[in-house]
């Protein structure tokens, strides 16, 4: 019996929603070999997986140079739309297919954006907990109407969080290089500028370096908020500290982390509400996101005669 070429998965929720990614990649031919750890690969982990795989379904493990030369990939398909952990100069040089998905989360991530920023404005949080540990403690938030929010990364999901806040009552700043004021009412400014007349921050930007560093966090108002959807470096945490210690920060939420499963010291702040990277987690996109990441990797395995 001929052996069937194989598939790795490298997100551990991967078709725990809907199982229809992984019948899609089983009737297209394929042995699917699932994240047998249920949590994100080390890099020791994948080198040691990555042996007779073909095709890798990619959260975000380290696919460098050295992982992917060592590897037989001929196609990798991103479950999401950043891409800074893979070295797609390197997956071109040695012939992989690059793929992600880079609409399915856009919804999702917006909508959760507005929402914690909703439970940190009124604290909602901080109060269940203060309730579950018997008492009642009423606290005074303030209203997203009239709020000045910077959104630092204006692409596909930093203007569906604009659009959504903007319905709200919300004046939106954007700071991105990219960002030609192409959107009605949205002005671009310099970070340190938007900073500085800004309510809260936003960040939607990709890569790992800090953002928001010490001159950016002397560079807000007192009061300030801070959300962070994005990735876990774009933040200095002994800023974060300091800052949420003196009250320049009056709360911040972390979906994305310096290290994941985090376990730092943000964990002890009642001003911070975490969760454990799950933007793009609802239903309707998480599905979508899977299925075209199978699609995706389906079409470039048949095209490469896989």
């Amino acid at each position: 019996m001929t052996q069937k070429p194989k598939i790795l998965i490298g997100p551990s929720s991967y078709g725990n929603v809907d199982p229809a990614p992984i019948t899609l990649l089983r009737e297209a031919g394929y042995e699917v070999v699932a994240n047998d750890l249920k949590r994100r690969y080390t890099r020791e982990e994948l080198l040691d997986r990555l042996p007779g795989i073909v095709g890798l379904i990619a959260g975000l493990e380290p696919l460098d140079r050295p992982i992917l030369e060592t590897s037989e990939l001929k196609a990798l398909a991103r479950v999401g739309s950043g891409m800074v952990n893979v070295d797609q100069s390197a997956a071109g040089e040695l012939g992989i297919k690059v793929s992600n998905t880079p609409d399915g989360p856009t919804l999702a991530v917006a909508e959760l954006t507005v929402g914690c920023l909703m439970n940190l404005l009124r604290e909602t949080s901080a109060m269940d907990r203060s309730m579950r540990a018997g008492k009642w403690d009423k606290r005074t938030g303030r209203q997203l109407r009239d709020l000045t929010v910077t959104i630092v990364g204006f692409g596909r999901i930093g203007r569906k969080t604009g659009e959504l806040l903007g319905a709200l009552g919300v004046t939106i700043i954007a700071v991105d290089p990219m960002y030609r004021e192409d959107v009605a009412g949205v002005a671009g400014m310099s970070l340190h500028d938007a900073l500085s007349q800004s309510d809260a921050v936003s960040l939607h930007a990709s890569g790992e370096e800090a953002i928001l560093d010490a001159h950016a966090f002397a560079s807000m108002k007192d009061g300030m908020y801070v959300l962070n959807p994005g990735r876990g470096g774009l933040v200095d945490y002994k800023c974060l500290f300091d800052a949420l210690d003196s009250g320049k920060i009056a709360g911040v939420w972390a979906d994305a982390h310096p290290e994941e499963p985090y376990k730092g010291a943000l964990l002890n702040y009642d001003q911070a509400l975490l969760t454990p990277h799950i933007g793009s987690y609802a239903r309707e996109g998480r599905v979508k996101m899977e299925v075209d990441a199978a699609q995706n990797l389906i079409d470039d395995l048949k095209a490469a005669g896989i």
